[in-house]
C-alpha cells in the first residue's frame, strides 16, 4: 500500500506542477507582472508549503532535528540538485536584479542565520539554540523581503505604458482555478510521498536521523524541482529559477522562523557544517549566475554532482 500511495503522490506532484505553472505565467502576463516576481513569491511559497507544514508540526511535537535538518536539507537540495537538473534540461537565464538582489538576500538569510544559532561560540551558552527571539528577528527579514518584492511589482507596473489586462490571454479565473489546483495537487502529493517514502525507509532499518536529513527533505523539495524541470521545459525560465532563489529565502526566514516561534529549536552541533555547506553553495550559485548570465549545461554538472557527494558523505556520517 505504501508503494501504491508513493506512486500517486509523485503523480499528483507532477500534474500539479504542470497546472501549477501554467496558471502562474498566465497570472503573471495578464497583470503584466515579470514571470520572475511570481516565481519568487507563488510558485516558490507554494512549492515551499511541505516544508513550512513538516518544520511546524516538527515544532509542535518539539522534534527539533526534523526541523532544523528538513529546511538546510531542502535548501542544498534547492540549489544543487533542483538547478542542476533544470540546467541541464534548459540553460537557466539570470536576470540582473537576481544577481545583485535576489541571490544575496538568500546568502544574508544563511549568514543572519548561522549568527543567530551559534549560541556556544559567540555567547559562551551552553547550547545552541534557535529561540522565540531569534525567530523573530527572521519573520522581521522576511517582511523587509516581502516589502522589496512589492516595490518591484509596483514599480513593473507603473513603467508599463500599456498597463491594463491583456485580452488575449485566458479568463483570470480561469488562470487562478489552475494555479489552485495545482498548488493543492503539489501540497497533497508532496504530503504523500513524504509519508510513504519515510515509510519504506525505516521498514529498510535507515534511522530516523537519516530519514529525515534525506527521505523528508527530498520529499518536500520535491514540489520545487517538479516546478522548476516543468518551468524549464516550457522555457519558462525565469519562474524556474526564482521558484529556487524564492523558496531558499521562504524556507530560512519564514518556515525556520515561525518554527522556533513556536518552539525554540535545539540545533545539534553537526548541522553547523550542512549550513556553511548551504552558505558556500550559495555563493557557487552567485557565480555561476555572473558568466554571462546562463547557468548553462556544465554548471549543473557540477551542482548535481555536488548533491550526489554530498548525499554520501551524509549516509558515512550518519
Amino acid at each position: 500500500m505504501d508503494y501504491m500511495l508513493l506512486i500517486i503522490g509523485f503523480a499528483l506532484l507532477i500534474k500539479g506542477a504542470d497546472y501549477f505553472v501554467k496558471g502562474a505565467s498566465n497570472i503573471a502576463t495578464a497583470l503584466r507582472i515579470s514571470p520572475m516576481l511570481i516565481g519568487l513569491t507563488i510558485v516558490a511559497f507554494g512549492t515551499s508549503s511541505p516544508e513550512a507544514t513538516v518544520s511546524m508540526i516538527a515544532a509542535f511535537e518539539e522534534n527539533a532535528g526534523v526541523a532544523m535538518g528538513n529546511v538546510i536539507g531542502s535548501n542544498i537540495f534547492n540549489i544543487t540538485l533542483v538547478v542542476g537538473l533544470t540546467a541541464l534540461i534548459n540553460p537557466l537565464k539570470v536576470e540582473s536584479d537576481t544577481i545583485r538582489k535576489e541571490i544575496p538576500f538568500t546568502l544574508l538569510a544563511g549568514i543572519a542565520l548561522i549568527i543567530l544559532i551559534s549560541d556556544i561560540s559567540l555567547q559562551s551558552l551552553s547550547a545552541n539554540i534557535l529561540t522565540r527571539s531569534d525567530g523573530l528577528i527572521l519573520l522581521l527579514f522576511f517582511t523587509i523581503f516581502l516589502y522589496y518584492i512589492f516595490e518591484v511589482a509596483r514599480r513593473s507596473r507603473e513603467n508599463d505604458s500599456n498597463n491594463n489586462w491583456d485580452q488575449d490571454t485566458p479568463p483570470w479565473k480561469k488562470n487562478l482555478l489552475f494555479t489552485l489546483v495545482g498548488l493543492a495537487a503539489i501540497i497533497l502529493g508532496g504530503d504523500l510521498v513524504v509519508k510513504n517514502a519515510t515509510q519504506i525507509a525505516i521498514s529498510f532499518g535507515m534511522s530516523e536521523t537519516l530519514v529525515g536529513l534525506t527521505i523528508v527533505a527530498i520529499g518536500t523539495s520535491l514540489p520545487e524541482l517538479i516546478t522548476s524541470i516543468t518551468a524549464a521545459v516550457k522555457k519558462e525560465s525565469d519562474i524556474a529559477l526564482g521558484n529556487i532563489v524564492g523558496s531558499n529565502i521562504f524556507n530560512i526566514l519564514f518556515v525556520l522562523g515561525a518554527a522556533s516561534v513556536i518552539s525554540p529549536i535545539r540545533v545539534e552541533s553537526k548541522i553547523f557544517f550542512d549550513v556553511v555547506l548551504m552558505l558556500f553553495l550559495t555563493v557557487l550559485l552567485l557565480v555561476f549566475s555572473r558568466t554571462k548570465f546562463i547557468v548553462g549545461k556544465r554548471e549543473g554538472i557540477i551542482l548535481t554532482s555536488a548533491y550526489i557527494l554530498y548525499m554520501i558523505y551524509i549516509i558515512i556520517r550518519n
